[in-house]
């Protein structure tokens, strides 16, 4: 089976293909100048790359050029790409849960792969030898729970439910209880994706933080947003939103496989200023892995794979 990576320069093809073909045009430029500068922003924001990205890693790069004193657009390329290196950091506490009795609360809208993250991530630390526990508390979407159920069986974890359509607040409290009596490592909590009545939403999610804080003030709380990569400027819209009702604490960016947006992975990390944690790149349990820049950029930028480890 090819290793991820190799997945992932695959699934990022389309973005490669489309950058690649805007990009050509202004590195094709005779000098580095106005008009070569405005080539490149309009290459990069054709890019879903977000004009606050664009803008940051254009003005880095006037300042490499002219510290280097840089002549030809092509000279410059590779610094470009290194910006986007630096916009992509993630810091080394970005994955903090791992090493502290959690809880990961999952938000997002419906259909962007939210649930399956959450089997996904929940296989991925059952593997790490971590006691899981999966709540069910988007009790709204009728297909959820038994979803949900089924990603719990195959990654081999507990899960909690409750009827459809009840509170999910009260999901959670018999969540907290189970992963306190059982002794669990990580309480993976799945949410109501209806971001169209932010009201009710932030309410719910209200409820929920106001349980985890009473009932498990010891739990490290990680807050993950997901959002499918497919959405291009969408999802930076969605994830604005989603930050004005709950405490975002990570990205997780699902569907990059076949994408022509990939650049929105690192827009929206740019503007912000929330790190991308995991990304998604297929159906498959092991389809999920831990946000790397530097092969996220090479697969972006560059016209060969690099080796997976």
């Amino acid at each position: 089976m090819a290793g991820f990576f190799s997945r992932l320069f695959k699934g990022l093809s389309k973005t490669r293909d489309t950058m690649n073909e805007n990009l050509d045009e202004a590195f094709g430029c005779s000098e580095i100048d106005d008009e070569f500068y405005e080539c490149l922003e309009e290459a990069l924001v054709a890019s879903d790359m977000g004009i606050e990205t664009t803008e940051t890693v254009i003005d880095n790069l006037k300042e490499i050029v002219s510290d280097l004193d840089l002549k030809k657009p092509a000279d410059c390329k590779k610094y470009m790409v290194d910006c986007f290196r630096q916009q992509m950091k993630v810091e080394e506490n970005a994955y903090e849960f791992e090493n502290r009795q959690s809880v990961i609360l999952v938000v997002g809208v419906n259909g962007v792969g939210k649930t399956t993250t959450v089997g996904k991530l929940a296989a991925k630390l059952h593997r790490q030898g971590k006691k899981v526990i999966i709540a069910a508390a988007d009790t709204f979407r009728a297909a959820a729970i038994p979803q949900l159920e089924t990603w719990a069986d195959r990654a081999k974890v507990d899960i909690i439910t409750g009827q459809e359509g009840a509170d999910p607040a009260s999901v959670v409290y018999d969540a907290v209880a189970a992963a306190k009596a059982r002794r669990a490592d990580v309480l993976l909590i799945d949410t109501a994706g209806r971001l169209h009545n932010k009201k009710n939403l932030m309410n719910e999610l209200q409820k929920i933080y106001k349980i985890l804080a009473n009932s498990y003030p010891e739990a490290y709380l990680e807050t993950l947003l997901v959002l499918d990569g497919t959405t291009g400027q969408n999802a930076i819209l969605q994830a604005k939103s989603f930050a004005e009702v709950a405490h975002i604490t990570g990205l997780v960016i699902t569907k990059l496989d076949g994408t022509a947006k990939g650049g929105i992975a690192v827009a929206v990390q740019s503007e912000l200023q929330i790190p991308v944690k995991y990304i998604g790149v297929g159906e498959q349990l092991d389809d999920l892995q831990k946000f790397d820049p530097d092969s996220y950029v090479n697969a972006l930028f560059e016209s060969t794979p690099e080796n997976d480890q």
